[in-house]
C-alpha cells in the first residue's frame, strides 16, 4: 500500500481541524441550553469532564498496554499535565464564564482573535516567520467575521459586554499558548496519549474547584441538564480534541488556529437550526471569505 504523500497528510490534517471546530461550536448551543436551567459555571464545566473522563481513561489504558508503548519520561508528563490544566481546564473556565454575560454570537467573535495570538507567540517563543499566505487568510477570515457578525453585536442582548469580553480574550489568550506548547509536545508524546492524559489531568482541577465553590453538589439538577452535559462531553469534547491532536500533528498549530476561524460560522448555522435564529446575507457573505481563507491555507499552505 503506497505511502500517503505529505499533501495529502496536510489535507487529512485540514479536514480533521475543520470537523474538530464543527463539534467545538456545539458547545456553546449546548452551553446556552444548559443554563436554561440555572446551573452554575464550574458545575457545568465539572459535569462536562466528569463524563467525558472515563472515556480517556479507558483509551489511554489500552493505548497504555500496547507493546510498543514506551513510558513517558517525567518531563513529559509534566509538560502534557501543564497543557492540559492549561487548555482544558483554565481556557475551558474562563470560556463558560463568559457565556453568562454574552450572546453565543459575541463570544465567538471574540474567541477567535486567539489565531492572532497563536501566530504572535509562535514568533516570540519560535522565531517562526508569519507567511503572506497566512496573512492573507486572517485577512480574509476576520474580515469573513467581521461580516457574519456585524448585525449580532447588540448590546441590549449582552448582560455585561465588558466582562464577558473579558472573560472570552483571557480564555484565548490561555488557549493560544496551550495550542503552540501542544503543537511542540504532541510528536514527542503521540496525540493519542497526549490528549488523554492532557483531558485526565485537567478533570483533577476542576473537581477540585467545584468541590471548593459548592461541595460537588451537581446531582440535583433537571434530567436534561444531564443529557446536554453528556451530548457536550462526547460531540463538543472527547471526538474534538482527538481531530485536533492529530490535525495539529500534521498542519502545525498556527495553520490548525486558522483554519479553525471558520468555528464562528459554523455557529451562525448551528444558532439558526437549533436556536431558531434568522441568517442574513451578510453572514452568508461571511461564511464564503472564510471558506475561501480556509480552502487557501489547505490549498498552498504547509505544517509548521
Amino acid at each position: 500500500m503506497p505511502k500517503p504523500t505529505l499533501r495529502t497528510q496536510y489535507w487529512v490534517g485540514a479536514l480533521l481541524v475543520l470537523a474538530a471546530a464543527f463539534c467545538f461550536a456545539m458547545k456553546g448551543i449546548f452551553i446556552k441550553l444548559a443554563y436554561q436551567y440555572h446551573i452554575d459555571t464550574i458545575s457545568l464545566l465539572t459535569l462536562r469532564m466528569l463524563f467525558s473522563a472515563p472515556i480517556y481513561a479507558v483509551i489511554a489504558l489500552q493505548n497504555g498496554l500496547r507493546p510498543a508503548t514506551k513510558p513517558l519520561p517525567v518531563r513529559q508528563l509534566w509538560h502534557t499535565a501543564a497543557l492540559g490544566v492549561m487548555g482544558y481546564y483554565l481556557a475551558s473556565f474562563f470560556n463558560f464564564e463568559a457565556f453568562n454575560y454574552i450572546t453565543a454570537n459575541l463570544e465567538r467573535i471574540l474567541l477567535f482573535i486567539y489565531p492572532t495570538f497563536v501566530l504572535l507567540i509562535s514568533v516570540v517563543c519560535y522565531g517562526r516567520k508569519i507567511t503572506k499566505l497566512q496573512y492573507a487568510a486572517l485577512a480574509l477570515t476576520y474580515f469573513g467575521i467581521a461580516l457574519a457578525f456585524v448585525e449580532n453585536i447588540d448590546a441590549s442582548q449582552q448582560k455585561n459586554t465588558v466582562l464577558g469580553a473579558f472573560w472570552v480574550i483571557l480564555s484565548g489568550l490561555v488557549y493560544a499558548f496551550y495550542l503552540v506548547g501542544s503543537g511542540a509536545v504532541i510528536p514527542r508524546v503521540g496525540p493519542l496519549r497526549f490528549t488523554c492524559f492532557a483531558m485526565l489531568f485537567a478533570t483533577v482541577p476542576t473537581v477540585l474547584h467545584c468541590a471548593v465553590e459548592n461541595n460537588l453538589r451537581i446531582w440535583h439538577y433537571p434530567t436534561e441538564v444531564y443529557w446536554i452535559s453528556l451530548a457536550m462531553a462526547i460531540g463538543s469534547t472527547v471526538i474534538p480534541t482527538f481531530m485536533v491532536s492529530e490535525g495539529v500533528k500534521r498542519v502545525g498549530s498556527s495553520n490548525a488556529s486558522i483554519i479553525a476561524s471558520i468555528g464562528p460560522i459554523f455557529t451562525i448555522f448551528l444558532a439558526t437550526s437549533v436556536l431558531g435564529e434568522t441568517i442574513s446575507a451578510l453572514q452568508v457573505a461571511g461564511t464564503v471569505l472564510v471558506l475561501t481563507g480556509v480552502f487557501l491555507v489547505g490549498w498552498k499552505g504547509s505544517a509548521i
